[in-house]
């Protein structure tokens, strides 16, 4: 059966449009929303700041447990929370990358800023890692999380174009 092409075409818009506020959602949702994005960031200063101190071993281990169990607690809190779970969406190749970069670029601030606050007093070198590092964080956050679930959208948009010439 012959198919009119302004037939298609209006199916295809009627498809896409849905399907572009569910990408819209999925980007809001893959970065966590602000609350996620400054309470990480605010924990992570919290913890390179306590860790700066020269804390004696049993309060780095402390502070560390601490610090991990907080974010486990933020990270479940948010992934209840969560509206938007697509089940054809996996973390796609992108997801890891963008994360690895951001925990080398996070992990490098730190120790680029240890080895040039080196000459300050512990309290104040431990204040300028964390604010460097978080710093980092959140300049890096926004466009990482654009680049990973551009991947998403660009792959439904695909499966759209596909299922439309069927």
């Amino acid at each position: 059966m012959p198919m009119d092409a302004e037939q298609a075409w209006k199916d295809l818009q009627r498809i896409r449009v849905p399907q572009e506020r569910v990408y819209d959602e999925f980007e809001r949702s893959a970065s966590g929303g602000r609350g996620m994005t400054y309470g990480t960031a605010a924990l992570m200063w919290v913890f390179l700041a306590g860790v700066g101190m020269d804390l004696p071993q049993w309060g780095v281990g402390l502070f560390i447990a601490a610090y991990v169990g907080l974010l486990s607690a933020l990270i479940v809190m948010n992934s209840r929370r969560s509206r938007m779970q697509l089940h054809h969406t996996r973390c796609p190749g992108r997801m890891w990358a963008a994360f690895g970069v951001a925990a080398v670029l996070v992990g490098g601030t730190v120790v680029l800023s240890d080895h040039l606050t080196e000459p300050l007093e512990p309290i104040y070198a431990g204040l300028v890692q964390a604010t460097a590092a978080v710093a980092v964080y959140l300049l890096s956050l926004g466009p990482a999380n654009r680049w990973a679930a551009d991947t998403v959208r660009s792959g439904g948009e695909r499966a759209a174009v596909e299922e439309a010439g069927r």
